[in-house]
């Protein structure tokens, strides 16, 4: 068994064979549904199975885009909290839905769901449109419900019967814009950390990685070094502070 999905996995990287890809996906849909029935399980709130599902299928294909076998890590260990994150993400969206707009935003998301699966690809709308059987006003009803967003066209201008008045998006400040030098700065910043991550140890950098890279909790990561978890905890902090140590003595070099 493992031969044929190292053989599929090998085919899908090769080729990008859409069969391949449906024969990992169907592989790996247990894990959806194992997933799904344990959040169910621990959750205090009413939730619909079929709606942790739906969110973590599309978390399953995300992580089999993602995934890179040659870094050796099992696709379980490197799926699982996509899947779980993809699925706390619903339910959060999920709090203020009533109960007709939950099941047209189920019926999108097993729409989106079946057509990525077999279009290797996402969806259009109108697609999607087409698969649901609505007209496209009524797509875009739909999905301004879920969104629960006002949509407003920015290349707008404020009066349209003014040719050259500013555009709306020219009114609105950016609070996310940068200072001048912050970006210099930034790249100086990350050039310092690089340098300093390469001079750690390779166990510490292995599990800097897998942790805030990877998104593994410390217990995933123990499974893949075969190591306790307090272990991996131990790690990680001496990682840490040998990180930011190294980080001053690059800087100090770079004075």
């Amino acid at each position: 068994m493992t031969d044929l999905i190292d053989a599929l996995w090998a085919r899908y990287r090769r080729t990008g064979d859409p069969h391949a890809r449906t024969q990992l996906l169907d592989r790996y849909l247990g894990l959806v549904h194992h997933s799904a029935h344990q959040l169910a399980r621990r959750i205090s709130r009413d939730v619909e199975i079929d709606d942790l599902i739906g969110a973590g299928t599309l978390g399953l294909v995300q992580a089999l885009e993602g995934f890179d076998p040659e870094r050796g890590l099992a696709f379980s260990t490197y799926a699982m909290p996509r899947i779980r994150g993809a699925m706390l993400d619903e339910l959060r969206t999920r709090d203020w839905m009533p109960r007709s707009v939950r099941m047209r935003s189920r019926q999108l998301q097993g729409a989106r769901a079946d057509l990525q699966h077999r279009l290797g690809r996402q969806p259009s709308p109108e697609e999607l449109a087409t698969a649901l059987q609505i007209d496209m006003p009524t797509y875009w009803r739909w999905q301004e419900e879920i969104d629960g967003r006002v949509l407003l066209q920015l290349d707008a201008g404020h009066d349209d019967a003014e040719e050259h008045s500013p555009r709306l998006a020219e009114s609105i400040a950016d609070v996310m814009a940068a200072e001048p030098g912050d970006a210099l700065d930034d790249q100086e910043t990350l050039v310092r950390l690089r340098d300093a991550f390469d001079r750690l140890g390779q166990r510490d950098r292995l599990v800097l990685s897998l942790y805030y890279y990877e998104e593994l909790n410390l217990r995933q990561i123990g499974e893949v070094m075969h190591v306790s978890e307090s272990r991996i905890s131990q790690i990680r902090t001496r990682a840490l502070k040998r990180l930011r140590e190294l980080v001053e003595l690059v800087e100090d070099e770079a004075a």
